[in-house]
């Protein structure tokens, strides 16, 4: 999508409010919001009369495939089961989505896996991930959130890229590194601060990436001229392949107000950036192991259509909880922007 705003000294990015480099002082951690402000933001009526006709289709696709889903609102499809088998059937179906955002098992002992060699988890890995290339459409994307493994003998905190960024048939576009503040602290070695996202493409000539949609307006120099003209785009600066979004935390005056039980439960922020840089709206988004479905709340939130699939029954019902949560926490907070309107019209 292309720029809109005009080139005036009133720009955006020239405000303290909105451009952070103007506005010194600010809290270092920050906990996560329920959702961020973009999602309370609603659809515009053409956009919702065309995902609710995308859904219908989708709907009538899966459950022809997969029989019916385990939840299923508002765009919003969850099946219970293992995604290769799920996967493989949309494949021999011609079932395909345009986007996958997911965070798989780290083969670290959490609570929902089971430790294996490495060499097997890299062929468990290479298995779903080829499944991922089967049901991805041609200009489709596919954006993997991995951490770091213990290699026996070789290394403690081996980075989970070195092991996977060959093991399918996309085409790696590049590593995103993922920063944060807080996280494992260590005595004897560097405290563990980031992960990666790994950034695939089905064909590196033909992919979405709407770059005006994720621009970051914080921006340390947004009035800098050259040869007359503003140097930087009057929406921000690309954000560049380091993101730095608070965890999801625990703890007094640390806690997200989105954390749910899930152990591993990433941000809505760092989706939604994914969400709208590499999918339009009323596209299908998948996430193979969907966990406590920050994918598919970013996704429907955002305009988009959601296929999740989780193995663990417990997370299913978490996943379903938050999500008719986060819908009514979004309903009443648009109820209240409304008033709110209303009374600032009627000057009270």
């Amino acid at each position: 999508m292309k720029a809109t705003h005009g080139e005036s000294a009133d720009r955006r990015i020239s405000q303290k409010s909105h451009n952070r480099h103007l506005a010194p002082g600010a809290r270092r951690h920050r906990p996560t919001t329920i959702v961020p402000d973009s999602f309370l933001e609603p659809l515009p009526k053409t956009v919702r009369k065309n995902r609710a006709s995308k859904t219908l289709e989708v709907s009538k696709r899966l459950k022809t495939l997969l029989g019916s889903p385990y939840f299923e609102d508002d765009g919003f499809f969850l099946y219970h089961g293992d995604c290769v088998h799920f996967m493989e059937i949309l494949a021999k179906g011609r079932f395909f989505v345009d986007l996958t955002v997911t965070s798989p098992p780290y083969n670290i002992g959490k609570d929902y896996e089971e430790t294996s060699p490495v060499g097997k988890y890299v062929a468990w890995c290479s298995e779903w991930m080829k499944r991922v290339h089967g049901v991805t459409s041609p200009n489709g994307s596919f954006w993997l959130n991995v951490g770091y493994l213990d290699v026996p003998g070789k290394g403690l905190c081996v980075p989970i890229p070195y092991l996977l960024w060959d093991k399918s048939d996309f085409y790696l576009l590049q590593e995103v590194v993922w920063t944060y503040g807080a996280g494992v602290s260590s005595k004897k070695r560097l405290s563990p601060r980031n992960e990666k996202w790994l950034f695939y493409v089905k064909e590196p000539t033909n992919y979405t990436f709407n770059l005006d949609d994720i621009r970051d307006p914080n921006v340390k120099y947004p009035n800098q001229k050259k040869n007359g003209k503003f140097r930087c785009n009057p929406l921000g600066k690309n954000p560049s392949d380091v993101w730095d979004f608070p965890k999801v935390t625990t703890g007094q005056s640390r806690s997200s107000l989105e954390r749910t039980s899930h152990p591993a439960q990433f941000p809505l922020r760092s989706v939604e950036r994914v969400v709208k840089a590499s999918s339009n709206r009323c596209q299908a988004i998948l996430d193979p192991f969907a966990g406590s479905c920050s994918t598919g709340i970013a996704s429907v939130c955002l305009g988009r259509i959601f296929i999740g699939f989780e193995k663990e029954r417990h997370y299913c019902d978490l996943s379903t909880k938050r999500f008719l949560a986060t819908k009514d926490h979004i309903r009443r907070g648009q109820s209240q922007e409304k008033l709110f309107q209303r009374h600032a019209v009627n000057g009270l």
